[in-house]
């Protein structure tokens, strides 16, 4: 009777326990769903936590191709901030595919399956939502890229169960022995036991940091299930190529829960967990199933990477329809023709009622004006923009048609402390890599070059800077270029476009439009924005004056 009132209360508890987690999930669920409908359309709102993005370059790093956005230029135009406003990911795989697109401009014309799906993802709210849905149950809570875990395991050595199998097969002997010989047959027992419990910690410590990658995979594989539930003949052909990657996987699933169940060794006083911890140090269950898992994953880890690679994929287009419909009436498709670099209003992602600006060139464009005028936002603005055009498909502008490019740009350095490289080592270094690009290449370049050469004295800076900015063209390379030089502009008027940005300075203010237009800088502002901050009169009259000198003869004594 005792028993039965024991069972029943155990029964009981482990019901309650799973009604309150699954009334919990149900509300956790309608609070996303209903936040997924109202912010459709906006900026993502997310705050990002230090380590939130470390394992960004998972995916990234273990699918490389010929050609793929480099650090440098990746920096250059901030690409973390526009990766993070256009994240609307649920789940690390999104993510890290979402990254990898970002990172791989395409150089064909290879859109029309993402066009149509992206476009469906726009439109149909019960559709996107449903598989918004599933990406939340895989979630993100991961510290670093699958990718990382699964080198790791790679990594780790062999595991064998015949230890415990073993051990397993000499504990039913010692039982055996109990009914010829109790005492010899007990002892026996109870010291392969304890063994067993020595050993079990020891082994358990080992296997520990592998099971968040284990985790992560069992949700990824177990989402397949909920996507073949969904009625979206748009992802027919990716919901059949994850079913058929999932059967491979099958064998990694089954029986996991011995494994991978959340409260294993902390059962918190749930009665059936706890007689379940001691079985599983008893007979090293457990154990042995982490190493038939471990067995699978490394059997079939192509099936896994195609399932990795679809969820991420269809999670990125969510991304691309989101960040569309944030900028709608402000993007537009992209057209790779011709031989001009022709985009009309251009604006910049991440810059709040952003100036757009128009360009039509084939060579290349060089740009002056004062500091804070709009130079480098406007070449940030037509770099990101071709990236966004060859990678999501997406431009921030009215129109946009070009070749398809290899972009790199030369912009925001710093001298490199740890190579013993000054700033000029550092910048040539960096222009150097984009001839060497066009060397040998078979795409066009577009390359875009901020202040050239500054690290240098000014006569060299503009004799180099000349011969570099011609071989560009003489290379077919379209280079975007921006100079305080104003000489420049005469000595390569016949092979660049000339344009400027400037802006007006007056007694207390300085204001400027960010319109480019055509020609050479006219106004020079620099030594007026020093009074404009405040600096001591007689120091701007006597730099103003000295500057009006040499510019009539030509002097500095």
């Amino acid at each position: 009777m005792e028993s039965i009132i024991f069972l029943s209360v155990l029964v009981g508890i482990s019901l309650i326990a799973y009604l309150l987690g699954l009334r919990d999930s149900k509300r956790a669920e309608k609070t996303l769903l209903t936040r997924l409908k109202k912010n459709f359309g906006e900026a993502p709102k997310r705050n990002y936590k230090q380590d939130d993005l470390d394992h960004l370059q998972g995916y990234f790093k273990n699918h490389k191709s010929d050609y793929q956005i480099d650090d440098t230029t990746w920096n250059d135009l901030n690409m973390d901030g526009v990766f993070a406003r256009m994240n609307y990911c649920l789940s690390a795989t999104g993510e890290e595919y979402l990254y990898h697109m970002l990172r791989t401009p395409l150089l064909d014309d290879d859109f029309d399956s993402l066009e149509k799906k992206v476009s469906f993802l726009q439109k149909n709210e019960d559709a996107r939502i449903s598989l918004q849905l599933i990406f939340s149950k895989i979630g993100r809570n991961i510290r670093y890229s699958i990718y990382d875990y699964i080198d790791y395991l790679k990594d780790a050595g062999k595991f064998s169960n015949r230890e415990h199998y073993l051990m397993l097969v000499m504990m039913a002997l010692s039982i055996c022995v109990c009914f010829f010989n109790f005492s010899i047959g007990f002892v026996a027992f109870v010291v392969l036991v304890v063994i067993n419990l020595l050993r079990y910690f020891a082994v358990k410590g080992d296997i520990e940091p592998y099971l968040a990658s284990y985790r992560y995979i069992l949700r990824v594989i177990r989402s397949v299930s909920f996507f073949e539930k969904v009625n979206i003949p748009e992802l027919e052909d990716d919901i059949s190529a994850l079913k058929k990657a999932a059967s491979g996987l099958k064998g990694f699933s089954k029986g996991s829960y011995i494994l991978m169940s959340q409260s294993r060794m902390n059962s918190g006083g749930n009665p059936a967990e706890l007689i379940l911890d001691y079985i599983r140090i008893a007979t090293h269950i457990d154990l042995i199933k982490f190493n038939q898992m471990y067995k699978e994953i490394n059997l079939h880890r192509d099936d896994l990477d195609t399932i990795l690679t679809i969820t991420g994929r269809i999670e990125a287009y969510i991304s691309i329809a989101c960040f569309r419909e944030s900028f709608n009436g402000s993007f537009c498709i992209p057209a790779f023709e011709g031989d001009l670099f022709d985009a009309k209003e251009l604006i910049h992602p991440l810059i709040q009622n952003a100036v757009a600006n128009d360009i039509t060139t084939k060579e290349g464009i060089l740009i002056t004006g004062s500091n804070a005028s709009g130079k480098s936002t406007f070449l940030k603005t037509c770099a990101i923009n071709t990236v966004l055009a060859q990678s999501i498909h997406t431009v921030l502008g009215k129109e946009y048609k070009a070749p398809l490019f290899e972009v790199y740009s030369s912009m925001a350095l710093n001298d490199n402390i740890f190579e013993g490289d000054s700033y000029y080592i550092v910048e040539i270094k960096s222009i150097k890599r984009i001839l060497d690009a066009a060397a040998k290449s078979g795409n066009r370049v577009l390359c875009f070059v901020d202040e050239v050469l500054r690290g240098t004295n000014t006569i060299e800076r503009i004799a180099a800077s000349t011969e570099i900015l011609k071989t560009f063209v003489k290379r077919n390379v379209t280079c975007f270029a921006a100079t305080h030089d104003i000489e420049l502009t005469s000595l390569l008027k016949d092979s660049l476009g000339i344009y400027h940005f400037e802006g007006n300075v007056t007694d207390n203010d300085v204001h400027f439009d960010y319109k480019m237009k055509s020609g050479p800088a006219t106004n020079r502002n620099a030594i007026k924005l020093l009074g404009v901050l405040g600096y001591d009169e007689a120091i701007v009259d006597n730099a103003q004056a000295l500057a009006d000198k040499f510019l009539a003869t030509g002097n500095w004594n």
